[in-house]
């Protein structure tokens, strides 16, 4: 039942997926800033960064944390104003940086991946501990996006804090996502990520000089060799097929418990068709998808400073909002 026909309408120059994805990626410019900074203990011994802000309202109950996609961090345009909309409407914000994505590199071999939910739980942990919130809300993008479903469907016992959720621009099927990204019509995305993440395995080469090499690392000539070589051995999966397998969130979309709502652009060059799971959507009394005509990846473009998708978030929010 919960298919959401979308309102969005795109400037003309906009209908381009390519000219909405990239200018909203690399552009646009977003007046945000964090007030301060949290570093998390992970059990394990590691550490990642949560960058919050608190509305004016200083008293405010309300929460929304906020997940990036894959070589992004907090200060990435699209996280600055989600959460800086949710912010003018009297919420505060948690910006997570997934392990290595602050400045500072993360202390073990691993980071993070698209289904590495126990951060996201230590995250919630980390915030419940507070006592001062009875409201939190998750917007997950791209990667992240899938993580916050994924964390969503395979737990039946959330904390009864979470309220609802909204996950954009998401490829909630792993490995036929990589198919699409690595088409030729997306070279310019799937070289831009590969050259990031190289650098990063380079960085990784020099702390742990005995796990991976520059040879290995030199070889890697697509995002599924960087799985295959780093993603999938570094956090205890077979190989890059078994990574998406297990970590794809479309199977945990059934089981989702709480109101959440999925925004994918028809015309996003990065998703599969299975990454529009209209089935589930008409079965479910909790999962709600919208399909919007154009936005391509995160770039749901709006003739103000504010974009589609972030309008849209805080409203289907606030509908379920105490």
């Amino acid at each position: 039942m919960p298919l959401i026909k979308s309102t969005y309408s795109a400037p003309p120059i906009f209908r381009n997926a390519h000219f909405s994805t990239i200018y909203a990626s690399s552009l646009r410019k977003v007046a945000f800033s964090s007030s301060q900074r949290d570093r998390i203990k992970l059990e394990d011994g590691d550490f990642l960064d949560l960058d919050r802000n608190f509305s004016s309202e200083r008293a405010s109950e309300k929460l929304v944390i906020l997940l990036h996609g894959l070589a992004g961090n907090s200060r990435r345009p699209y996280m600055k104003a989600m959460a800086r909309i949710f912010a003018e409407a009297g919420w505060d914000t948690a910006a997570m940086n997934f392990r290595g994505c602050s400045e500072e590199m993360n202390r073990l071999y691993r980071s993070y991946n698209a289904g590495a939910t126990e951060d996201l739980e230590a995250v919630i942990k980390h915030i419940l501990a507070e006592k001062r919130y009875t409201e939190i809300t998750l917007v997950g993008f791209s990667l992240g996006g899938n993580l916050m479903l994924k964390y969503l469907g395979e737990n039946s016992d959330i904390p009864s804090e979470i309220k609802s959720a909204v996950a954009v621009s998401t490829p909630c099927d792993l490995g036929a996502s990589l198919e699409e990204l690595s088409q030729t019509r997306n070279i310019i995305y799937s070289k831009r990520f590969v050259r990031k993440l190289k650098k990063e395995l380079f960085r990784r080469h020099l702390a742990f000089p005995e796990k991976i090499t520059k040879e290995e690392i030199a070889g890697c000539k697509s995002l599924r060799d960087i799985d295959e070589l780093y993603t999938s051995r570094a956090h205890g999966y077979k190989n890059a097929a078994d990574y998406y397998q297990k970590c794809s969130s479309l199977q945990f979309l059934p089981n989702i418990q709480i109101p959440t709502l999925l925004i994918n652009a028809a015309n996003d060059s990065f998703l599969s068709e299975t990454c529009y799971p209209v089935e589930v959507a008409k079965n479910s009394e909790n999962f709600y998808l919208e399909i919007p005509p154009y936005g391509g990846h995160v770039g749901f473009i709006q003739n103000n400073k504010t974009y589609y998708h972030e309008e849209r978030a805080l409203e289907f929010i606030q509908s379920f909002s105490e």
